[in-house]
């Protein structure tokens, strides 16, 4: 696993994605959440599936056919990519000396974890 390159856009991304980690998301909804277009998202998207930063699945065909429209891919952020991002992001903003937003701190594991 290697790290991402943390443009603008990677970090509208990721930020999307942190506001609900748990949350399983589909392309054009991050398109909106991040302010971005769609040819911006998927290459920003493959790249952080391959630095193991996030999981996708697709759509049960089903559920599509059933609602007359295509089939959705769905990602989500890996517990590993969280710890991740909100480290690259928190880099981001000490470089820009920008006060850290409320997603930057930490936040417990869900389930299991220690309190």
């Amino acid at each position: 696993m290697g790290m991402p390159r943390m443009t603008l856009q990677t970090q509208l991304v990721l930020r999307a994605l942190l506001e609900a980690p748990a949350k399983q998301r589909y392309g054009l909804e991050l398109c909106e959440l991040a302010g971005l277009p769609s040819g911006t998202i998927y290459p920003i998207l493959a790249r952080l599936e391959q630095v193991g930063w996030l999981d996708s699945s697709w759509e049960d065909p089903t559920v599509h056919e059933a609602a007359g429209r295509p089939r959705r891919r769905f990602y989500r952020i890996t517990q590993n990519g969280a710890e991740q991002a909100r480290d690259a992001l928190a880099r981001a903003y000490r470089s820009r000396k920008q006060p850290l937003p409320g997603w930057a701190a930490a936040h417990p594991a869900a389930g299991g974890g220690a309190s």
